[in-house]
């Protein structure tokens, strides 16, 4: 799947059904397959980043990383890293929050 077919309620309904976080991950910017896909991610991400700061979750708890088929140790590295920050918050509990 495109990361610029990831629409904003996937991410939401993530954080709803009790994700801490969420890592979209896209082709590296100029390599898409569809085109510019993964511009509308990029585009989407900030909006998503803004929406989120309103709603009162963390940034970091969405990120964005561009990789290849063949970058899996940068993937890996990416979910270290998000794992690892994530474990430094709180558990989201957006779902009480907003039920």
């Amino acid at each position: 799947m495109c990361s610029g077919r990831v629409e904003p309620q996937f991410v939401l309904q993530a954080f709803k059904k009790g994700a801490d976080g969420v890592l979209i991950a896209g082709c590296s910017l100029g390599e898409c397959y569809y085109g510019e896909g993964n511009l509308k991610a990029l585009a989407r991400f900030h909006l998503l980043k803004k929406m989120l700061e309103q709603f009162g979750i963390e940034r970091q708890r969405l990120q964005l990383v561009w990789v290849s088929a063949s970058d899996v140790n940068i993937l890996v590295d990416r979910i270290n890293e998000m794992t690892s920050s994530l474990k430094n918050l709180e558990p989201l509990n957006w779902c009480a929050k907003t039920s």
